[in-house]
């Protein structure tokens, strides 16, 4: 048996399946979503499902989906922690990785640059407060101390009340070690799933240290958990669909574990949800790991 909940920071509690906002914008996440009222739809039934936490960037659009969050849920409910992240350039469209030309990603963590961000989704979401702000990219040119330093002055300031961290593909031990001497750091958000657990080592540390590990890419790439999906005959065993095996699995690996999966349309969204309520023992964790393990399958990975 697992918790359904995690607390952030020792205030903010949340239903451990979240909701990853991501494709709520246009095609290679650019621009608005095709059919905005259906992205209102999906939002508010996220929440009638009892969705607590919801995911989302600036550079989701950019900015286009920070706003679509506003349109469909305030005033928001007040059990609802927005989490939002500043700190990284895109140039268009599909543009998730440096392939050695154009579209570009890029980290940017100026506090100048942060400090305006910060503000932008305030204004974009608009909240008085964001409950969890992350720095989406680390900035290897600029002093970890300045970037989360900047986060800490505007939590000072009442901006922010919690700060988190991602990366890609993840925030290392010895960088949230760093960070951790100029703010409180409440969550990570490294890229983990069921068929690629490299990240494994860092799960089990923030786990002893009290911070959520937030999974991007929880359920992998699209041949994990879509039509033919390699999971398929093992998550019938446990009478669940690949999606929820996929899910309940990372809430069963650690009570760390704070997911956001994303999806656009509204079956599958209860479908995920419904992975809180699976059951697996701590055997049957083993046991689909080493399952998963057999099926050799090929993680994604980010192209550097």
């Amino acid at each position: 048996m697992t918790t359904h909940t995690i607390t952030l920071g020792g205030d903010l509690t949340v239903n451990r399946i979240g909701y990853g906002a991501m494709h709520l914008t246009g095609p290679g996440v650019w621009g608005w979503y095709p059919d905005p009222d259906h992205a209102v739809r999906v939002l508010r039934r996220a929440v009638d499902l009892g969705v607590t936490f919801i995911d989302t960037a600036d550079s989701y659009g950019p900015a286009t989906n920070e706003m679509i969050i506003a349109k469909a849920l305030r005033p928001y409910p007040e059990d609802l922690v927005i989490s939002t992240k500043g700190g990284m350039l895109r140039t268009g469209p599909d543009d998730w990785a440096n392939h050695g030309g154009p579209p570009y990603i890029m980290p940017l963590g100026r506090p100048e640059y942060l400090r305006q961000q910060v503000e932008l989704s305030l204004v974009r979401l608009g909240l008085d407060c964001i409950p969890l702000y992350q720095l989406h990219s680390i900035d290897p040119t600029v002093p970890l101390a300045d970037q989360i330093g900047v986060l800490a002055e505007l939590q000072r300031a009442g901006k922010i009340r919690h700060i988190g961290m991602s990366n890609q593909p993840g925030v290392t031990i010895d960088q949230l070690a760093e960070a951790r001497r100029y703010a409180e750091i409440v969550s990570i958000e490294n890229l983990f799933n069921i068929a690629d657990r490299a990240d494994e080592k860092t799960l089990r540390h923030v786990e002893q240290e009290g911070v959520a590990f937030i999974p991007w890419f929880p359920l992998g790439h699209g041949d994990l958990t879509g039509p033919g999906s390699p999971l398929a005959p093992i998550a019938a065993d446990y009478g669940a669909g690949p999606s929820q095996l996929a899910l309940a699995w990372l809430l069963h690996c650690s009570p760390a574990t704070l997911l956001i999966p994303g999806t656009t349309d509204v079956e599958h969204l209860a479908e995920n949800i419904g992975a809180a309520d699976i059951t697996l023992t701590s055997d049957d964790v083993a046991e689909i790991t080493r399952r998963v393990e057999a099926l050799d399958i090929r993680p994604w990975r980010p192209v550097d």
